[in-house]
C-alpha cells in the first residue's frame, strides 16, 4: 500500500512542531492542515484540538512529527519522537526536511514500533536504521507527497456537487473529495496566527494574519437592516397580491397572459428566495448569489434605460412617431390586401370569397386606425409613467415593451385568427369528406377511424361539399399564408423580447463571475505534476485544481425561470402551420382532445 500524505505548501518552511490533520477514512492516506510550533505543552495541545474539533466537527488528530534543522535543536528530531507516546496513534509520522534538499524524508512508525521503542529495543531499531539501508529507501518510496495550496483547496468546491454535501450529514466516498471537505472545515483551525498571545504557535495559510475586507464587513453589517427592511416590503407585496380582488377571473387572466405580470410575480419568488433563511448548502448560497446580482445587474440597466429616456425629449421623440408608423403600416396592409384582391402573382383566385375576404380585413384595418388616432393625445403620457417601470429593472421595461407590440400589433393577431380558423375549417372539412369517400369515419369514443356504409344521399352530399370546399381553399390558403407570415414576424420579435428577459433572469451572472475572477472556487477536478523526485527522499506531487468550464458553470448554476413558449418541436411547429392550428406564444403546450 502506498501512503499519500496531503501536506500544505505554505508549510513547507514551518518551523519543527507537530503535524495536526486527519486520517481519510477508507483509504490509506493522511491530509495535514497545520504545524504547532515548539515550545508547546502536550496538555494545552491537547486541549486546542479538542476545541478544534468541537467547533469544525473533523475528527483531527496528532499526526506525527514534523522536523526542520536549525542551530541549537540538534535533540529536537529525538524529542518529538517521544511524543508518539503521548500522543497515541495507529501509525506515526515523522517527517524530516535536510539541508540541501528540496523534498522530505519520512518514517512512519506503527504502534508495534512504538511500544517496542518504549520496551527498550532502541538498539534494535538502530542496527535496523543502519544496516537495512535499502529497507527504509523501501518504507520511503511507499511515501508519496501530495502538495496543495490550503488557500485554494478551502475555498473551492468539487462538481458534480454530490447529495453528501448538500447537508444529510454523512460522509462522501471520493478520497479527493473528503480531503476538500476537510480542508473546507477545518476553518477554525485557521483562524490562530503570530499575533494571538496564545500560548500555541501554528503555521497554516493565514498564519501571517488573518485575510479580511473592509468592504465585506461594511457589506456584513449593512446587510442586517437591508434584509429586515426588503422582508417588511415583500411580506406588504404578498399581503396585496393575496388580495380576493385579484382573483377575479379578468383579472387573474390578464395577469396571466401580459408579460409585465408575468415578470412582476417571478422577480416576487426571486426577493421571496433570497429572504429565506440562510442555509448552509453550496447549491443555495450560489442560487441566492446568482439571484441577487442579477436582479442588481437588470435594476442598474433600466435605471440608465431610464436615465436615457428623460433626457433630451426621447419620449416625446418616440410619442411623435408612433402615430406616423402606425398609418403607415396600415398603408402597407392595405396595399397588401388591395394586392391579393386582384390576381396575387398571376394566380386566379374566387372572386366572390376574395372579394368578401379583403372588404373584411379592410374595414378592420380601419378601425384599428382610428382607435390608433383616438388614443394618439395618450400616447405620450403612457409612455411616460410606462417608462418608470424601468427602475424595477430592464427585465420590466422589456416586457412592457412586448405587451405594447402585442397591444399596438393585435389587428395583426386579428387577422390571423380568422385566416387560420377559416383555413383549418376548411383542412378538417376536407379531410372529414375524404374519409367518408374511402367509407371509413372518425369514432370519437376510441378515438380511431372505423369502416363506415354511407347511403347514395350522403354520398351526393359529401361529394358537393369537398368539391365546394376543394375549388375555395387556394383563396383561404393565400390569405392564411400572408397574414400567418405577418404574425410569425410579430411573434419573432416578441420572442426576442422574451428570451432576452429570460437571459438576464437566469443567466449565473455570479457563478461566471467567480469562474472568471477566481477560477478554482469551481473545482472540476485536479491534476498532478511531479515536483520533485530526489534520491532518498519520498516522491513529491503538486496538486493543482482544474476549473470548472464555463458551459457546465452555466448547466449547473442556471437560475430556472417561466417558460411562456411551447414546447414543441420543429416538426409539430410545422404540422400546426399546415392544418392551421393557433399557434399562442403564450400558451402551454396542452393536449388537445376532439
Amino acid at each position: 500500500m502506498v501512503l499519500k500524505i496531503f501536506f500544505p505548501q505554505c508549510c513547507n518552511r514551518a518551523e519543527s512542531g507537530l503535524l495536526v490533520g486527519r486520517w481519510i477514512s477508507g483509504h490509506d492516506s493522511a491530509v495535514v492542515l497545520a504545524v504547532i510550533h515548539y515550545p508547546f505543552i502536550p496538555a494545552q495541545v491537547k486541549q486546542y484540538i479538542q476545541q478544534m474539533q468541537a467547533q469544525s466537527g473533523v475528527d483531527l488528530s496528532v499526526l506525527g512529527s514534523w522536523s526542520l534543522p536549525k542551530d541549537g535543536q540538534e535533540g529536537m528530531e529525538s524529542f518529538l519522537r517521544d511524543l508518539s507516546t503521548i500522543f497515541p496513534q495507529e501509525r506515526w509520522l515523522q517527517i524530516r526536511r535536510q539541508f540541501g534538499k528540496t523534498g522530505f524524508s519520512c518514517e512512519v512508525l506503527s504502534q508495534d514500533q512504538i511500544c517496542r521503542k518504549d520496551s527498550g529495543e532502541k538498539a534494535e531499531k538502530k542496527k535496523s536504521e543502519e544496516d537495512d539501508g535499502d529497507a527504509e529507501q523501501e518504507d520511503e518510496e511507499k511515501v508519496i507527497f501530495v502538495h496543495y495550496e490550503q488557500r485554494k483547496v478551502m475555498l473551492s468546491q468539487l462538481h458534480p456537487v454530490e447529495a453528501q454535501e448538500s447537508g444529510d450529514g454523512s460522509e462522501p466516498h471520493s478520497e479527493l473529495r473528503q480531503v476538500f471537505g476537510t480542508v473546507a472545515r477545518s476553518q477554525p483551525l485557521f483562524v490562530l496566527d503570530r499575533y494571538d498571545d496564545g500560548p500555541l504557535r501554528s503555521t497554516h495559510w493565514q498564519s501571517e494574519g488573518r485575510e479580511a475586507s473592509i468592504v465585506v464587513e461594511l457589506l456584513k453589517q449593512a446587510s442586517v437592516p437591508l434584509g429586515l427592511l426588503l422582508g417588511r416590503m415583500l411580506s406588504v407585496w404578498t399581503w396585496i397580491c393575496s388580495a380576493r380582488i385579484l382573483s377575479v377571473f379578468p383579472l387573474r387572466f390578464l395577469s396571466s397572459k401580459l408579460s409585465t405580470c408575468v415578470q412582476l410575480s417571478y422577480r416576487t419568488e426571486r426577493l421571496q428566495t433570497l429572504g429565506a433563511p440562510q442555509a448552509d448548502a453550496h447549491m443555495d448560497f450560489m442560487r441566492k448569489a446568482n439571484v441577487l446580482v442579477s436582479v442588481l445587474l437588470d435594476v442598474s440597466l433600466g435605471v440608465l434605460l431610464m436615465l436615457w429616456l428623460y433626457r433630451d425629449q426621447h419620449i416625446a421623440m418616440l410619442a411623435s412617431n408612433m402615430v406616423p408608423a402606425a398609418d403607415s403600416v396600415a398603408q402597407q396592409l392595405e396595399e397588401l390586401l388591395q394586392w391579393l384582391m386582384g390576381a396575387p402573382a398571376g394566380l386566379k383566385m374566387n372572386r366572390a370569397l376574395d372579394q368578401v375576404l379583403g372588404r373584411f380585413f379592410l374595414y378592420h384595418i380601419h378601425l384599428w386606425i382610428s382607435y390608433i388616432h383616438l388614443m394618439a393625445p395618450f400616447i405620450q403620457g403612457i409612455l411616460w409613467y410606462g417608462g418608470l417601470s424601468a427602475c424595477l429593472g430592464l427585465t420590466f421595461a422589456l416586457s412592457l415593451l412586448s405587451d405594447m407590440v402585442a397591444l399596438f400589433t393585435f389587428h395583426i393577431y386579428c387577422f390571423y385568427v380568422y385566416g387560420a380558423r377559416l383555413y383549418c375549417l376548411k383542412i378538417y372539412g376536407l379531410s372529414s369528406l375524404w374519409r367518408l369517400f374511402r367509407g371509413k369515419k372518425w369514432n370519437v369514443l376510441r378515438q380511431r377511424v372505423d369502416s363506415c356504409s354511407y347511403d347514395l344521399d350522403q354520398l351526393f352530399i359529401g361529394t358537393l361539399l369537398f368539391t365546394i370546399l376543394l375549388f375555395l381553399l387556394p383563396t383561404t390558403a393565400l390569405y392564411y399564408l400572408v397574414f400567418t407570415l405577418l404574425r410569425l414576424v410579430v411573434v419573432l420579435f416578441q420572442g426576442v423580447l422574451h428570451l432576452s428577459v429570460d437571459f438576464i433572469n437566469s443567466f449565473p451572472l455570479f457563478a461566471m463571475a467567480l469562474r472568471i475572477c477566481r477560477p478554482y472556487r469551481l473545482a472540476e477536478g485536479v491534476k498532478f505534476r511531479v515536483l520533485c523526485e530526489e534520491p532518498g527522499t519520498a516522491l513529491h506531487l503538486l496538486m493543482e485544481i482544474n476549473p470548472l468550464k464555463c458551459s457546465s458553470v452555466v448547466q449547473t448554476y442556471r437560475t430556472p425561470t417561466y417558460s411562456c413558449y411551447p414546447r414543441d418541436s420543429w416538426a409539430a411547429l410545422v404540422k400546426k402551420l399546415f392544418i392551421g392550428e393557433l399557434i399562442y406564444p403564450w400558451r402551454h403546450k396542452t393536449t388537445k382532445s376532439d
